[in-house]
């Protein structure tokens, strides 16, 4: 077969089955028939020679060709989808550029980052958050142009992706300005039995904590736990507990003297990573960016603080 002899309507109605796992639900939102969306991928099926789906009971299941012919179409259709985004507006000399972000990155951080776009009035932001797999598959799907966190995905030939190191961060022990002066901690050893909030069990740092801290033979108390950088931005600064946190969390707290930091951890680092895929249409806005280092996008809040 011949690609103009390939029906990419066929393809179409069986993508949407697939991501669904529903033919009364794929036929609803094609507004077509049951019937008829069966027949189109039985039609497909006798082109490629293959089944693409087996029945398990009520279920319809991938078979290893669905499974491959669904990785292509998942390419061509999110790739048809990022055509139109970048059309839309495109007369007007807009940019569209779609911007994911990892639950526990700091808001702070990814504000820095896209700033330069801030002042742009042809750049129009869509700026999502949620965990790391569902930013990456609305990645994969060509739905984000970029997804930043803080951590790394490894090279995976199903799941082509591009895993760009922005930089890193050491990170602080802060604490409110009335009961601290700045640096007057000694870290770990004077943590014991003092208040503190941490970041999540599943944050990169707070193993390397816990580790620290055991190892010295140090137990601090803790008061809270916390997967999302600006709630524990607020414990911070509104407890009077210390927190354990990249810097530039709480970088405005900070500039403005109601928090301090009380010691910093130069050995426990946060590191920031921009995520693309490999297929990906260029951007120049989009290269831009990912072209600063970390310590650009950090460097304008170490000014103001220093004002």
């Amino acid at each position: 077969m011949r690609l103009e002899q390939f029906n990419f309507h066929h393809l179409l109605y069986f993508w949407r089955v697939a991501k669904l796992g529903h033919l009364t639900r794929a036929a609803q939102e094609l507004n077509t028939s049951q019937s008829a969306l069966s027949a189109q991928i039985r039609q497909l099926e006798d082109r490629l020679g293959e089944p693409l789906f087996t029945r398990e009971g009520r279920r319809l299941v991938l078979t290893q060709t669905g499974h491959l012919v669904l990785s292509y179409a998942e390419n061509i259709f999110g790739l048809g989808q990022e055509m139109l985004g970048r059309l839309q507006g495109r007369g007007q000399g807009i940019t569209r550029l779609r911007v994911g972000s990892v639950a526990t990155l700091s808001r702070n951080y990814q504000e820095n980052w896209i700033r330069p776009l801030l002042a742009d009035p042809s750049v129009v932001l869509t700026l999502e958050s949620g965990p790391l797999e569902g930013l990456l598959a609305r990645l994969t799907q060509h739905q984000l142009d970029v997804v930043l966190a803080n951590e790394g995905v490894s090279a995976d030939p199903e799941r082509p992706l591009h895993c760009r190191f922005l930089g890193s961060q050491a990170i602080s022990l802060v604490g409110p300005a009335t009961h601290w002066a700045a640096n007057s901690l000694r870290v770990p050893e004077d943590l014991h039995g003092l208040d503190i909030a941490l970041p999540g069990p599943t944050h990169a740092v707070r193993a390397q904590f816990d580790a620290m801290c055991a190892s010295a033979g140090i137990a601090p108390r803790l008061r809270a736990e916390v997967d999302d950088m600006a709630m524990l931005r607020l414990i911070a600064r509104d407890s009077g507990w210390l927190a354990l946190l990249p810097g530039v969390v709480v970088q405005d707290e900070l500039s403005s003297g109601v928090l301090v930091t009380v010691g910093e951890l130069v050995e426990l680092q946060e590191r920031f990573y921009a995520i693309t895929t490999t297929h990906r249409h260029r951007m120049e806005t989009l290269e831009h960016l990912l072209s600063r280092s970390n310590e650009g996008a950090i460097q304008p809040d170490r000014a103001r603080q220093e004002r």
